[in-house]
């Protein structure tokens, strides 16, 4: 076994997530040297057939988040440069795998881990005509996506798309329990250890479950069997993975493996059991190249989640742009539904809180269900109206943002899409950039 001195641990990240920042800090904790593999800082080179890395790393944890990537096999490439000369944890093509939705559901029944039953079509003609199979409410997802993006329940007479946006959807069977609130359960493995688990209730007026769209989350750790404990590290190996998030399911006839996410996060996890993963993934890094790892530390840092910005964060050179990329005052983007996609001018506007959607557009792209409704005031009116909340996912660029938009009826103003802090938060925004310069600069006033 090697001593901690002298190890560097890289995480491969190009984003800024907390669980990026907590995987460093746990590692310079256990007494190893950090680097975060990233634009300002990340080299590779071949010379003489020989292939070097800057900054040197001994043993890479890839926490890129594919299902945020308009591209994702650029980011999978890049990822392959690295396991090809470094130890990785959350291998590329594990990982690819586990991205996408059907591919991992397919990995799973072939290991006989129970999933539910799904159907991919490649034609919008098929998965119309099977719809049936699937009962009266069924899952409608996109293969690749995150954080519920691109994630709706469909009635029987609700027609579907095998595409939204530029990604395959497909549809799957809705598992509940008759009688109880929404919830499933999620398993926090890495290696083949269990650090616990936590049930996920789906927030008032939604299904889904996801801490990001505001799930309630309890510690369900003391609760778990012997067959889901089983289901999960099987799921996570089918996958070929080091560490997961293992998202499951009970029906009325069982338990039902739904995900297994290679870059699950942490807060939620750590708010319902008090543990956080970052230190054992980080000694789980260390133990794949034989350095030693102090077991007590681990389990010692494991009650805290430090997810500071790190030692290890590079320093943005003056001709890097920062992280946040620029939206212009008017933005092309993709708007998409359930039954199809338009590709629209839209508006930024920052003092809205959520983005908008016109009527019209709305029903063209099959934008829905209805979540819920919201009460707002226009101007200086004292009168209120009552506006639905539908569930888009809106592309900017390269990339994809799923929000809780309100439809209202904007015949009377120039932009059929208006973007609200709920996607403006990602950006700065630019007011002198225009998509639509040439448009007559005239514009209604914007309730």
């Amino acid at each position: 076994m090697a001593d901690a001195e002298g190890i560097t641990v890289g995480v491969l990240s190009l984003h800024n997530s907390k669980e990026t920042k907590a995987i460093l800090n746990a590692a310079e904790a256990l007494g190893y040297d950090t680097e975060w593999l990233r634009a300002e800082n990340t080299s590779v080179s071949i010379e003489g057939g020989d292939l070097t890395i800057e900054p040197d790393v001994d043993v890479v944890a890839n926490r890129l988040l594919l299902s945020n990537t308009a591209q994702p096999a650029e980011e999978l490439g890049l990822a392959n440069v690295f396991a090809r000369s470094r130890p990785m944890l959350n291998a590329p093509q594990a990982t690819l795998t586990a991205m996408h939705k059907f591919a991992a559901a397919t990995a799973l029944a072939e290991a006989d881990v129970p999933v539910p039953d799904a159907l991919l079509a490649l034609g919008s003609d098929t998965l119309n005509r099977r719809r049936d199979e699937f009962g009266e409410e069924a899952v409608y997802k996109t293969a690749i996506g995150t954080h519920g993006g691109g994630t709706w329940k469909v009635g029987p007479d609700e027609s579907v798309n095998a595409m939204v946006g530029n990604r395959y959807a497909f549809l799957q069977d809705l598992v509940e329990r008759e009688g109880e609130h929404h919830r499933d359960l999620r398993v926090y493995v890495v290696g083949d250890e269990i650090l616990g688990a936590m049930h996920r209730y789906a927030p008032e007026g939604d299904w889904r479950t996801n801490v990001s769209l505001g799930g309630d989350v309890r510690d369900a750790s003391d609760q778990l069997t012997d067959d889901v404990r089983q289901m999960a590290i099987g799921a996570t190996e089918a996958m070929g993975l080091d560490y997961a998030g293992v998202d499951i399911i009970e029906g009325d006839d069982g338990w039902y493996v739904l995900e297994v996410n290679p870059t699950a996060g942490f807060k939620g996890f750590f708010q319902a059991t008090g543990r956080s993963p970052a230190p054992y993934i980080a000694g789980l890094a260390a133990d794949r190249i034989g350095a030693d790892v102090d077991r007590e530390r681990v389990e010692e840092l494991s009650h805290t989640l430090d997810d500071s910005v790190p030692a290890a964060r590079p320093q943005p050179s003056p001709d890097v742009p920062g992280d946040a990329a620029t939206i212009g005052y008017t933005e092309e983007v993709m708007v998409s539904g359930t039954s199809d996609s338009k590709t629209v001018v839209a508006k930024s506007d920052t003092g809205a809180t959520r983005t908008s959607i016109d009527t019209s557009l709305a029903a063209d792209v099959g934008a829905g269900p209805i979540k819920s409704k919201m009460r707002v005031r226009s101007g200086s009116s004292k009168q209120s109206k009552v506006r639905p909340i539908v569930d888009i996912v809106i592309g900017v660029g390269g990339h994809r943002h799923t929000v809780a938009a309100n439809v209202e009826d904007r015949s009377h103003m120039d932009y059929p899409l208006l973007l609200g802090r709920d996607i403006l938060e990602h950006y700065h925004v630019d007011v002198g950039r225009r998509a639509d310069a040439d448009a007559d600069e005239t514009e209604l006033e914007e309730e």
